[in-house]
């Protein structure tokens, strides 16, 4: 616990990019200092009320792209802080549509906040903008790349339901291709003892570079089009097929009900698999699953609030980063 406690300092003034800049003991210290917002009562979770200890600070919320849970669940984890927020949830209002770039509006929305959320179409920006920022900015999701924040929140997600990280059978099934989930998860699970299979259309598979990372770290597991064909699950995160990351639009129709998760499907998986979904869903996932005690996907997304108001505590110096001083 003292290396967690001791890596939890390291997020203060720190920009979130990607889940692979963070070590293991730093990603458990945030899943343990998100685990103190969060109280149980007879087995249901409720937000814990916390001191307003980011009253004064600003979020700044730039999102170049559609976004529910995660524009809206970072900003009810500032408020919940004390702090409040600013910024679009649609570029086309902004100055962007006027040509403004990427780096001017970075700077001109550093002057009025201390934090920044970024989510962009192109891969990259969220790396871009940390280096000319002068405030943390945290990636929101960029293009097919990266999601850190949502890695987190499935993480805790899954640790909380299954009680550990280590010795899980954990499966991906999707959109594995341009999936941003699927890779800051895959590559972040590497830090455990985890066995990694994925399942998905054969043009939808895993980058290589991902691919072959997983690959050289001895972790690429079973690759398979059929669920049935997977083995033995103890998590399965499934993921829609990302329609608008397709550069020709008869791709994505070939194969855009290549996949369906339902009762009869999960059936022989057993009743203790969890079932993770980043949402939205659009088909792949029927709506008689949500009935099942191991659907977890909505729980799943109120983490976000959960994880979130942990992670912007430790990067601005509330109460969780004034605990690790």
């Amino acid at each position: 616990m003292a290396d967690h406690v001791h890596a939890g300092k390291a997020f203060f003034g720190r920009s979130v990019v990607s889940a692979e800049d963070f070590t293991k003991d730093e990603i458990l210290a945030l899943l343990d200092a998100a685990r103190s917002y969060d109280r149980f009562e007879d087995g249901t979770p409720s937000f814990q009320p916390v001191p307003a200890t980011l009253q004064g600070r600003v979020l700044g919320l730039l999102f170049f792209e559609p976004s529910t849970r995660t524009r809206l669940s970072f900003e009810s984890a500032m408020l919940r802080l004390g702090g409040s927020v600013l910024g679009f949830a649609d570029a086309r209002i902004s100055s962007f549509s006027k040509g403004e770039t990427l780096v001017d509006t970075i700077r001109v929305v550093e002057g009025y906040c201390d934090a920044i959320v970024l989510r962009h179409p192109k891969e990259g920006a969220a790396r871009l903008a940390a280096e000319v920022a002068r405030v943390p900015v945290l990636n929101g999701g960029d293009g097919s790349n990266q999601h850190p924040t949502q890695t987190f929140l499935d993480l805790y997600t899954i640790r909380e339901a299954a009680g550990q990280l280590d010795g899980l059978k954990v499966g991906f099934m999707g959109d594995l291709r341009y999936g941003r989930t699927v890779h800051s998860l895959a590559s972040a699970l590497l830090h455990f003892d985890v066995d990694l299979k994925f399942i998905g259309p054969e043009n939808l598979r895993l980058p290589s570079d991902l691919r072959g990372q997983l690959k050289q770290a001895g972790r690429l597991g079973a690759e398979v089009t059929q669920l049935a064909d997977a083995g033995d699950l103890d998590v399965l995160y499934v993921t829609r097929i990302q329609k608008e990351r397709f550069p020709d639009p008869m791709d994505y129709e070939r194969v855009r009900n290549a996949y369906r998760v339902d009762r009869e499907a999960l059936a022989p998986l057993g009743e203790n698999l969890k079932i993770l979904h980043p949402l939205p869903r659009v088909n792949e996932v029927a709506t008689e699953v949500d009935d099942l005690p191991g659907a977890i996907y909505f729980q799943q997304s109120r983490n976000g609030v959960t994880v979130r108001m942990a992670l912007l505590d430790l990067i601005l110096g509330g109460r969780a980063g004034a605990g690790a001083s």
